[in-house]
């Protein structure tokens, strides 16, 4: 995308065709961070190649690692070489990047510091730097966010039992177990993303499983692996609301991500009576992957609240325009972590849709819509939240007339090319350069 693009859409056209999503945003994350410390050379396919995930990959190649790049999704990746940093690690915009990387950079035996964008420096880290501080690691935040300054230090296993689930940071301590004297235990609250130890399990990482508790022990030799990313089912979300809520479309998307950690908008869609048909067709770095084939449907408005919040914490902005186009009453609670991802999701969400005529009761720690609602074009801003844009550009579909989206150009922190995927499925969408 260009330095500053706008989304103009016009609504109208109905969404249909078949068509796959970018890899899994978490899982290449986490596959070139554990290449890097496998012992020996991993490959990798069907890598995301977006603004987040090219920030963790610069961040580990700062460590001294060899990355080669055969084509833009494709990678070779040298592990178990790490060197001094000469310059902090830059993670941009990367969330996942910096909380995980922290577990990895307390175990090392030179001292670095994670840094960011102003957009990271906001985002609360003292839920990773606590739990690493009662393992002995010596790292100083700043006034709990970042630049995070790390010193060498010798680790010891902890039992830790989360406040919260969170898959971030239950894999920052799992990975900083791997550096740790004993074993470290973590105990989450419900369910949580469990990519992180499905792919050191795969690895040969001396880690268990038992219910929500988990165990990992230093020590082990991680192995290098060979893999294919799946869909990303955070990206094929936009896609599925799109398809459920335009007249007479019919979309089959393919080769997506199904683990259950992370398909509560799947089964909330289909509370909402929404008309989704699951095929499952393997597996894939040990994760479920399948079809999806979605067609228009009248939804109906649900309640949320509780562990499925965490299995859908990314889509809540998507869910909200699926809301709007429910008939009855949409209640989510329990969501209050959305006031702390890249923008205050709540807020900004509501403000935007607002601006398109949407009537929407903020709450603490959710909303309220009351459905069916007519929302009607209008100039909208992505807020530099790739979430955000990407969901103002699905709720322009429905919307009476012309709506531009500002500041659409972040799309591409997770979802490279969704402008033009858009169009090829048959959304009205021109993509402008700002300014």
């Amino acid at each position: 995308m260009s330095q500053n693009t706008r989304f103009v859409i016009r609504a109208g056209q109905a969404i249909r065709g078949t068509t796959t999503v970018p890899g899994d945003k978490s899982i290449s994350h986490r596959s070139v961070m554990f290449a890097s410390l496998a012992n020996g050379v991993s490959h990798v396919r069907n890598w995301l190649a977006a603004g987040d995930t090219e920030a963790t990959l610069q961040s580990v190649r700062t460590l001294g690692v060899n990355i080669q790049r055969h084509d833009t999704n494709t990678l070779t990746i040298h592990g178990g070489n790490y060197q001094a940093p000469s310059v902090p690690l830059d993670f941009v915009n990367a969330g996942t990047g910096i909380r995980l990387m922290s577990g990895v950079m307390v175990g090392q035996p030179f001292p670095s510091i994670l840094d960011g964008s102003a957009q990271l420096r906001r985002r609360p880290m003292k839920r990773v730097t606590k739990p690493l501080g009662m393992m002995g690691a010596k790292i100083t935040d700043t006034n709990g966010c970042a630049p995070l300054h790390i010193e060498p230090a010798e680790l010891v296993g902890i039992q830790y039992d989360m406040p919260e689930a969170s898959g971030q940071v239950k894999s920052a301590v799992l990975l900083a177990g791997l550096f740790a004297k004993g074993e470290t235990v973590v105990i989450q609250p419900g369910p949580a993303r469990d990519h992180t130890e499905l792919m050191l399990r795969s690895m040969g990482a001396d880690l268990t499983v038992d219910g929500n508790v988990t165990t990992v022990k230093a020590g082990g030799v991680l192995q290098p692996f060979n893999i294919t990313v799946p869909g990303d089912f955070s990206s094929a979300a936009f896609l599925m609301v799109a398809a459920s809520i335009v007249p007479d479309s019919e979309l089959l998307l393919q080769g997506i991500n199904l683990n259950p950690t992370r398909t509560g908008l799947l089964e909330v869609l289909q509370a909402m009576n929404a008309s989704i048909t699951v095929t499952e067709t393997g597996t894939e770095a040990g994760e479920p992957i399948g079809d999806l084939l979605i067609k228009t449907a009248d939804l109906r408005g649900v309640e949320v609240g509780g562990e499925m919040v965490v299995r859908m914490i990314d889509e809540f902005p998507v869910m909200m325009v699926a809301a709007l186009c429910a008939s009855g009453r949409t209640v989510v609670r329990d969501a209050q972590e959305l006031r702390v991802k890249e923008t205050d999701r709540l807020a900004v969400m509501t403000a935007e849709l607002t601006k398109m005529g949407a009537k929407i009761e903020e709450t603490a720690d959710g909303f309220i819509i009351e459905g069916r609602q007519q929302l009607h074009g209008a100039t909208v801003d992505g807020h530099d939240d790739h979430r955000i844009a990407m969901s103002m550009t699905v709720a322009s579909l429905v919307a009476q007339g012309t709506t531009t989206v500002l500041d659409a150009k972040c799309a591409g922190d997770s979802f490279p090319g969704f402008g033009d995927l858009m169009s090829k499925i048959g959304a009205d969408l021109a993509q402008e350069v700002e300014g």
